[in-house]
């Protein structure tokens, strides 16, 4: 079983497929430009790998893949297409690094699909992979339906393009049906029976793609899908930045390689382009990702971060807030907001203002600008009666 530590795991890459598991999100239409804009953010941010939509989809979607295979970026430049020569083919015409070629392995995409069986998806596998890997191009051949797809079927379509020496294999649940101990049972099984790198792509529609993804990881996969937000068809795939808060809580010298202070940035850009919101519990970049609100947590926070969060904010180029203007708050987290606005305040002041706080959030929903109002107002108030008295001395 996975362990809780990162300390068996090798490293690791992250293969960004927004621009193209995230073309097929309901909102998505990227045009050119905004293509190129969100490689380049991908590229600073420092993900190994880009993977971009069929160049055989449409004229466009080729076209675009030679534009961003041509921009010299850092990252390597995959397109994902079917297993067939002539994709094959027209991928490698676009310039790309690399072509993740796919096909479905499951029963049902067998006999719904494609129509063929094991045996003649070992001999298309045959004809493509020799094709690209003299092509000078890196190859990953992956099974669609992995977790509804017989392990024995798997198994035997795996070893027979390991031997064809692919660079990766990969591992696709498709439909979101995989556990936790699904995956790793399923990638550790793999990883005792090919030389290849391993890929693991998760949807989400049940919940599990970033705890799937982190448990393909322990159990010896070297690459993991990722979208921005996690976008992509249906419930989209491992988010970019959940992977990577997983990965933080358990080992942040795992993540420093990346530019962390830019997932806002991306996720934010994505949400635009895409006409949505970043949901307020979002992974690091929600509104609430920081902020604290009962008492006893904002007293502890005050003291030591630690106590009640699991990330470092400042490590993501953001802040943390204390939530005051409620009546769950406590007296220390009044005192250190007045604290914030250079107010001086004694803390049987901080302790009366709290109730009063307390009071008036009972009768009405209050704003951080009331609350501020009515520390000002006491400050101002002391500071006057100070005055007063040493007047008269």
């Amino acid at each position: 079983m996975p362990t809780n530590t990162l300390t068996q795991i090798k490293p690791f890459s992250i293969i960004d497929s927004t621009l193209r598991e995230g073309e097929q999100f309901v909102n998505a239409f990227f045009t050119t430009e905004q293509k190129v804009q969100l490689a380049t953010l991908l590229d600073e941010f420092g993900v190994e790998y880009l993977e971009l939509t069929n160049p055989m989809a449409s004229p466009q979607s080729r076209d675009d893949c030679a534009t961003i295979a041509g921009l010299g970026l850092k990252s390597k430049i995959l397109t994902h297409t079917r297993c067939h020569l002539d994709d094959a083919r027209v991928a490698v015409e676009t310039g790309v690094d690399g072509v993740d070629v796919v096909i479905g392995t499951s029963s049902q995409l067998r006999k719904f699909s494609h129509g063929r069986t094991i045996d003649e998806i070992i001999g298309i596998a045959r004809e493509v992979i020799p094709f690209l890997r003299d092509s000078g191009v890196e190859v990953r051949f992956s099974t669609e339906d992995s977790l509804r797809s017989s392990p024995e079927d798997l198994f035997r379509v795996y070893e027979a393009v390991d031997e064809l020496g692919v660079d990766r294999v990969g591992v696709a649940d498709t439909v979101g049906v995989g556990s936790p101990r699904q995956i790793y049972d399923l990638v550790s099984q793999l990883r005792a029976r090919v030389k290849a790198d391993i890929e693991f792509h998760g949807h989400n529609d049940s919940g599990c793609a970033i705890a799937n993804a982190y448990c393909a990881l322990e159990a010896g996969a070297t690459h993991i899908d990722t979208t921005v937000l996690g976008i992509g068809e249906r419930n989209g795939i491992t988010s970019l930045g959940g992977l990577v808060a997983r990965l933080a809580v358990v080992d942040p010298q795992s993540v420093r390689k990346y530019n962390l202070p830019l997932l806002r940035e991306l996720d934010q850009t994505v949400a635009s382009m895409v006409d949505i919101e970043v949901p307020f519990n979002n992974y690091i970049t929600g509104f609430c990702a920081f902020t604290h609100k009962a008492g006893i947590h904002a007293k502890a926070v005050l003291n030591d971060p630690s106590t009640y969060e699991a990330l470092r904010p400042e490590d993501f180029g953001l802040t943390r807030y204390v939530h005051i203007a409620h009546r769950l708050t406590g007296w220390n987290a009044v005192r250190s907001r007045a604290e914030q606005l250079g107010l001086t305040l004694t803390d049987a002041q901080c302790k009366d203002l709290t109730n009063r706080i307390k009071t008036l959030a009972d009768a009405h929903a209050l704003t951080l600008e009331q609350v501020d109002l009515l520390l000002r107002s006491e400050h101002e108030s002391a500071v006057g009666a100070a005055e007063r008295t040493s007047a008269l001395a």
